[in-house]
């Protein structure tokens, strides 16, 4: 048997128990801190899920050990990994591309700063799908350029095997999953948190689209994008939702939300109306199985369930990316435009990267120049045309039909339907269920707009009547071979 590192009790605790036994003294955030550091830096030599590791990691942690009781956060001294396309002061902002590596912000992205001020500990940048996956089709979801190929942890914890990371928020999924982090901050347009915590086995929270705001974040789709948690438990992610939500002046659409209050409510399936999709095609066993293990949980801890068939789903077929494609040219303009070393529109970027394409653009840079080649302004009658389709077909044709019967919440199997919430810009949230034998899998539940602390509540429920916190892996994951010197 490979050598492992010891696991450190530490690493047993999840964000809501650390948070306290940091606050109470029981536990420093120095002591965290160095247990989180020392871990990631024995095994992402391995699974590459951080790009970049925060020098000023340990000296953060010894500021916050000298405050006082009554100016400790919410998050006090929790080690946390940012997604690589969100705006840390002093660290680069790279989106995964070798031609970002020069642009370190001054400033956080206002949920950074949020974190910060609730006293979390920024460990460093997590890998990501470069670009977010919208540079080209066919990438490996977890490849970039800047941080290589992320590794699924269950590959390396069963000795082998190809198991997918998920994109483009892979390294939050890995890094959660592999105890490299308490908790993680991804991003989402469409998948991107909800894909990487179902394949690595964690809680992934996509929150309705404005609820945490947007402004610092290398962006895709002004309709779609938002950040979001990954978090070994519901609670956890109830928690740094909290902390993140809230409006921005500079991010329109989160002015229009009001901050929900994410304190769960106990016991929230009584009496729930919960529907379950039952029409998706192509199940695997172990989606068919995990759902099979929700139903029964859900019918046990009081809910009433309701077979659905989706009503759109015959007009779903070849379904398209024409409104990311248009979106992404105008969002990505705006953010490279505050650009001080590194490329400054998506134009400039295609030169930089047309200078050396087999480095800069291995898989190539299909989506970048579909986007390049539309308006920029949102001016074209086939992008309304577009935009007003994705509502019609995932909305109000869609989901709103569904809840208009009376649900609280919609369960799909494994991720399916993930597009269908992102597109009409819906909350959902991926669940694990532990299966005897068996790699990750899970369900999506998701619910209307703005109630997100109605469906974080069910599936809290949800995730204690299953077991409690799901913790996928072993932490005595075999630690990565020594490396040779640089």
């Amino acid at each position: 048997m490979p050598t492992s590192l010891l696991p450190d009790p530490i690493l047993d605790l999840d964000v809501c128990a650390l948070a306290a036994a940091t606050r109470r003294g029981d536990l420093t955030a120095s002591e965290v801190t160095r247990a989180y550091l020392s871990r990631l830096n024995a095994h992402n030599p391995r699974l590459h899920a951080v790009i970049t590791v925060n020098p000023q990691a340990e000296a953060d942690a010894a500021r916050l050990d000298t405050l006082p009781d009554t100016k400790r956060g919410p998050l006090h001294g929790v080690p946390l990994l940012i997604k690589d396309n969100i705006d840390v002061a002093g660290l680069p902002t790279t989106a995964g591309s070798l031609l970002m590596l020069a642009h370190v912000p001054a400033t956080d992205a206002p949920l950074v700063a949020r974190l910060r001020a609730a006293g979390a500990v920024l460990l460093g940048k997590a890998n990501l799908t470069e670009w977010a996956n919208f540079m080209t089709l066919g990438m490996p979801n977890g490849f970039s350029g800047a941080g290589g190929q992320t590794v699924n942890p269950w590959n390396v914890l069963l000795g082998g095997g190809v198991r997918d990371t998920g994109g483009s928020s892979s390294g939050s999924g890995v890094a959660v999953a592999a105890r490299l982090c308490a908790a993680a901050i991804g991003t989402e347009t469409s998948g991107s948190i909800v894909s990487p915590a179902h394949q690595s086995g964690v809680v992934g929270v996509k929150p309705t689209v404005g609820l945490v705001p947007r402004t610092g974040v290398v962006p895709i789709s002004s309709s779609q994008d938002t950040a979001g948690p990954l978090t070994r438990s519901v609670r956890d992610a109830a928690l740094l939702l909290s902390v993140m939500a809230g409006p921005d002046e500079q991010d329109a659409a989160s002015r229009r939300l009001p901050v929900p209050d994410l304190i769960l409510a106990p016991n929230a399936l009584e009496g729930a109306h919960i529907g379950i999709i039952r029409d998706e095609p192509h199940l695997t066993p172990e989606e068919t199985a995990a759902l099979a293990v929700a139903e029964t949980h859900l019918k046990a801890a009081g809910a009433t369930l309701h077979d659905l068939t989706f009503p759109t789903r015959a007009e779903l077929s070849g379904w398209q990316l024409e409104v990311l494609e248009y979106e992404f040219k105008a969002t990505l303009n705006a953010y490279l435009g505050g650009v001080q070393h590194g490329p400054r529109s998506m134009a400039d970027l295609l030169d930089q990267i047309d200078e050396d394409p087999a480095r800069l653009a291995p898989y190539g840079q299909t989506l970048l120049h579909a986007a390049q080649g539309t308006r920029g302004d949102l001016s074209e009658r086939s992008y309304a045309y577009a935009r007003e389709r994705d509502l019609d077909l995932s909305a109000r044709r869609g989901l709103d039909a569904l809840y208009a019967e009376g649900l609280d919440a919609i369960v799909f199997p494994g991720i399916h339907g993930y597009g269908i919430v992102a597109k009409a810009g819906y909350p959902s949230l991926a669940l694990p269920i532990p299966l005897p034998d068996a790699p990750p899998c899970g369900i999506l539940l998701t619910s209307p707009a703005g109630s997100d602390a109605r469906l974080m509540a069910l599936a809290a429920h949800l995730n204690t009547a299953l077991g409690g916190l799901q913790f996928p892996l072993d932490p005595a994951l075999p630690a990565a071979p020594p490396q040779p010197p640089a």
